[in-house]
């Protein structure tokens, strides 16, 4: 095992410093999501160049792509998953420039370490996970259905293993009422916007019953356009999360009704969808990931903390329910907690530090991909897990 190791540590080595060129080159060229045109064709080219076999535009999302390289030999096939939208006014603050990196570099290395032993290797290009997530459609559409494990890391001020996130669901809310002068004839119009507020307000009474875990924010985006017109027609958004999809689906339905009965008792008709991707909650396969921790600590990282708490969101929670998935953190930053969506977190993904780390979780990855082909066991137990979850769900 050691010389595999000592193998893989060689071909991330000499991949580096495309790797580094490729995360400044989206550092100095953001793109925001499903505008990342540059960004995909990056990476599409550095797979390419290294033998795989690229799909672009798939499943009618322009800037996804899925790359394929098989082996000579039947096998599992492992996914690796890169981001690389950026965020407004701000750039690469949330480090999707680098993520991307360490994807396309742990696929590179692990199918050149693959090539003659088994199995396949894709990297899915994904786009827009600060927005509309494109893992969900990709999930939806079948993507990972034949994926035996998928994996990915983000970029943190240090190492934390694979936790979990919220489910979300993104959904807004049409108020439509009827126009009258508001003091001349206040009698004869049908406020949208007080059904708006009523909504408000019933979602705050029903607070009191929620799980400690949901969370529902949301904003008016359109509330009426003259103090003396009674509006017709008014438009909020709300995000609901929840860590069980169970859990989740019944909240959905109670702010549903929260807004049915807004529109109901003020005389108003209310029109409600999803203005995003609904995400699942992540689930993590725990043995999947003590194998890549115990690879990231053999690699010379000194310590990986447990789960990083999260509240967030997180299309990778479409793929964890179709295929054992794990999201871990990697450090970025040597000099402290640095917040994210920050110009200051974009800017570590830049330094020397930050590009070693790569390096590090490249290698990681290819020793996990190259275990879970050569070591049958350890993918049973990781699937065996995996349908637990998925039953227990």
């Amino acid at each position: 095992m050691s010389e595999i190791f000592t193998l893989i540590q060689k071909n991330a080595e000499n991949l580096a410093p495309e790797l580094s060129a490729v995360s400044r080159a989206l550092y100095d060229h953001p793109e925001l999501g499903k505008e990342e045109v540059f960004a995909s064709a990056q990476h599409c080219a550095l797979l390419e160049k290294y033998g795989f076999a690229v799909e672009k535009g798939i499943m009618g999302i322009d800037t996804a792509f899925k790359a394929v390289k098989k082996s000579v030999k039947p096998g599992p096939t492992i996914a690796f998953l890169a981001e690389y939208d950026a965020l407004p006014d701000i750039g690469h603050g949330c480090g999707h420039n680098i993520l991307g990196a360490v994807s396309v570099g742990a696929g590179i290395v692990a199918a050149k370490i693959l090539e003659d032993v088994g199995g396949a290797i894709e990297v899915y290009g994904t786009p827009a996970e600060e927005t509309d997530g494109s893992k969900a459609a990709l999930a939806d559409g079948g993507a990972f259905d034949n994926v035996d494990a998928a994996m990915m890391t983000h970029p943190s001020d240090a190492y934390y293993r694979s936790g979990s996130t919220l489910g979300i669901v993104p959904l807004r809310f049409e108020f439509f009422g009827r126009t009258a002068h508001a003091a001349a004839c206040p009698e004869e119009g049908i406020n949208a916007l007080h059904a708006c507020i009523s909504l408000f307000n019933n979602i705050s009474a029903l607070r009191e019953h929620f799980q400690s875990d949901a969370r529902v924010h949301g904003v008016i985006k359109e509330g009426g356009k003259a103090a003396n017109v009674v509006p017709d027609y008014t438009m909020a958004e709300f995000y609901v999360r929840a860590e069980k999809k169970s859990y989740l689906e019944k909240l959905v339905g109670q702010i549903k009704s929260c807004a049915e009965a807004a529109a109901m008792s003020n005389g108003a008709t209310v029109k409600i969808t999803n203005f995003e991707a609904c995400y699942d909650n992540l689930i993590t396969n725990q043995a999947l990931s003590d194998l890549f921790t115990e690879n990231l600590l053999q690699t010379g990282v000194p310590e990986v903390e447990g789960a990083r708490p999260s509240k967030g969101s997180s299309d990778a929670g479409n793929v964890s329910q179709k295929c054992p998935m794990i999201h871990p953190h990697f450090s970025i930053s040597d000099h402290g907690k640095v917040p994210g969506h920050t110009r200051d977190f974009a800017a570590c993904t830049i330094t020397d530090y930050a590009n070693e780390q790569m390096i590090l979780n490249v290698r990681a990855f290819a020793m996990t991909a190259y275990q879970l082909v050569t070591q049958p066991e350890l993918l049973e137990k990781i699937k065996a897990e995996f349908k637990a979850a998925m039953s227990e769900k």
